[in-house]
């Protein structure tokens, strides 16, 4: 069988691509696109331009994707991305409302790229910022959740779980820490990975996805025992915690939290995120300074949202101040 090289391939390709091209530019237009150096036509931006000034922004998007997956198929890493970015370029140009269609067409691109490519980590950004339609949210849930499914197949348990959090897929999160904990973490830890996971969502004002990944995590993971109650302190503390929550009562809180100081000790972070969750659902005024400073200062500033004021506990998750976490 014959084999063809590299660069046939690569010329096979852009040649096909040509062609496509030709009900739109005309036989003069054309010419002048296949004088062009191999290099010059995958990043001539004149394809999605010709499209988008006649206002066909769907068929610039369409030919532009068909033909990033056509070059990811061969293995052209670079001339692929090069083509998902126009993507992104149509999508961000018009006036493309942001579906799940769409959103799992760029998940698929992401899918395709080098995990430890440069390109692929300023595509799921600019790809983020289109799916809030440019806004300083962080997001689409449906998209982070989408990635946070693609970068646990690639066993990048940190990423996804970031991924996780911004999304409204907790019993997705679940499972992914499970093989988190089970393969990467130590057996005393098992509790630690689903209560950190528990304080992130309630920072997020998301109760509905903490509730869903504590139960599912604790009915799913081979070495927690059935329960509530649990044979580990701290997984009835996060228990006793979504009970408060839903109650509302600072009372409960604060006796909660001073009783279970020996298991929230464990993890300096976690009394930083009970602050947080104090000010969301029990109406703590916020601290007038940080309890640290320096880089650790500058992380949990970012993680609680460097103290804006929220409009209430029960806002939408999607609605909460933006904040990072790691």
């Amino acid at each position: 069988m014959y084999v063809l090289s590299v660069n046939s391939v690569r010329f096979l390709i852009v040649t096909i691509l040509s062609f496509t091209l030709s009900d739109v530019y005309g036989h003069l237009a054309l010419g002048r696109f296949r004088r062009l150096s191999l290099s010059a036509r995958l990043r001539s931006p004149l394809p999605s331009i010709r499209y988008m000034s006649q206002g066909k922004h769907a068929e610039a998007r369409e030919l532009m994707y068909n033909g990033a997956l056509l070059f990811f198929s061969y293995n052209q890493q670079n001339s692929a991305a090069d083509l998902s970015m126009l993507v992104l370029e149509v999508l961000e140009k018009s006036d493309t409302k942001v579906e799940d269609e769409m959103l799992e067409c760029l998940a698929k691109l992401f899918s395709l790229m080098d995990p430890n490519s440069p390109e692929r980590v300023a595509f799921v950004s600019r790809a983020l910022k289109w799916s809030t339609g440019g806004s300083s949210k962080l997001g689409h849930p449906k998209f982070h959740q989408l990635l946070a499914v693609i970068l646990w197949k690639e066993q990048n348990y940190s990423e996804s779980r970031y991924h996780f959090l911004h999304s409204s897929d907790g019993e997705g999160c679940a499972q992914m820490l499970v093989e988190y904990s089970s393969s990467r973490g130590y057996r005393t830890e098992v509790d630690m990975f689903v209560a950190q996971a528990v304080l992130q969502f309630l920072c997020l004002k998301n109760k509905s996805s903490a509730s869903v990944v504590f139960s599912t995590y604790t009915d799913k993971h081979p070495s927690i025992e059935k329960g509530p109650p649990f044979v580990q302190p701290l997984l009835n503390f996060i228990w006793f915690l979504l009970l408060a929550v839903d109650g509302g009562k600072l009372t409960v809180f604060t006796v909660l939290c001073e009783q279970y100081q020996p298991s929230l000790k464990r993890d300096p972070m976690y009394n930083e995120y009970l602050d947080r969750i104090g000010q969301l659902f029990f109406g703590v005024p916020p601290k007038q300074s940080p309890s640290y400073g320096g880089l650790l200062g500058n992380l949990l500033n970012s993680l609680m949202g460097s103290g804006e004021e929220e409009d209430g506990a029960e806002e939408a998750h999607e609605d909460s101040s933006p904040i990072e976490l790691d």
